[in-house]
């Protein structure tokens, strides 16, 4: 299949929106040194400590219509438009109530994610190291001010066939070294190219919260991964005030594509169909 094929979108121009995001960096505090102290822990009881603690977060974070993701567990990203100040100490609070580690917390906005996560972690890192004993639960970070048209985009993307391709004919970790390779690709692609951010969600599935993109951008991002490492993805495209209203538009989105057989589509009323 040819790359035009591959790459079908359809034809129509949506409203333009601008895109503004607000990103939280979770990092535990002196989590190193206390997984070795006063000697070295069980691994599972620290992964299970780490997956809990995920765990918490996604609620906290999801009840409020964030999204986060765990990247190493020791620092895990949220994406937190239509959270505030007393949102964030809250959640620290409630962290240091439960677990015998605490988080800071550094908040960043701009308009291209990747951006907002260096401010985020530069704040973090002026306050000293992850792994200072005396730095406990820093807050530090701007907010996003909502305005009229102010959104957030987020793309869905999933592998064409992953269950006929690899999980119902290669054994578990040959699939899973199969994703990982798409995975890697787009995500290495997407922020060198464009400063977007992608996390792997489990399954075949990758979220990615980006800046203002249209379908060429998507479709060449499709393309690249197709080329480098022979791994063919679909992703649906939404905008929200929130991640979880961006992001429910975007699984929308992916569901049209697997109706029509086309590679990308922009949830109703929100696409930018320019090249």
């Amino acid at each position: 299949m040819g790359p035009t094929e591959r790459t079908k979108v359809p034809a129509t121009r949506m409203e333009d929106t601008v895109t503004n995001t607000q990103i939280t960096l979770v990092q535990i505090d002196n989590y190193g040194p206390w997984t070795v102290s006063p000697e070295p822990r069980r691994e599972m009881d620290l992964q299970t400590l780490q997956s809990r603690l995920f765990a918490d977060l996604a609620q906290f974070i999801g009840s409020r219509d964030g999204y986060v993701f765990f990247t190493r567990f020791d620092n895990m990203v949220a994406v937190t438009n239509g959270m505030g100040r007393a949102d964030h100490h809250t959640l620290q609070e409630s962290i240091r109530n439960r677990y015998p580690v605490t988080v800071s917390l550094g908040i960043g906005v701009d308009s291209r994610p990747s951006e907002a996560l260096e401010d985020a972690t530069e704040r973090l890192q002026r306050a000293g190291s992850a792994q200072d004993s005396d730095r406990r639960e820093v807050f530090s970070g701007s907010f996003r001010e909502p305005t009229a048209g102010d959104d957030l985009q987020i793309a869905h993307f999933d592998v064409n066939d992953a269950t006929e391709k690899y999980t119902d004919r290669l054994n578990e970790f040959d699939s899973f070294i199969q994703i990982e390779h798409g995975y890697a690709e787009l995500m290495r692609y997407m922020r060198e190219s464009h400063g977007a951010l992608s996390f792997f969600v489990g399954g075949d599935n990758i979220i990615a919260v980006c800046p203002e993109l249209n379908s060429g951008n998507y479709r060449d991002a499709i393309d690249h991964v197709a080329d480098a490492v022979d791994v063919q993805l679909k992703v649906g495209v939404g905008t929200g005030e929130t991640p979880h209203e961006a992001g429910f538009a975007a699984k929308h989105a992916l569901e049209d594509c697997r109706y029509e057989g086309t590679a990308v589509e922009f949830a109703a009323g929100h696409a930018t169909a320019g090249d």
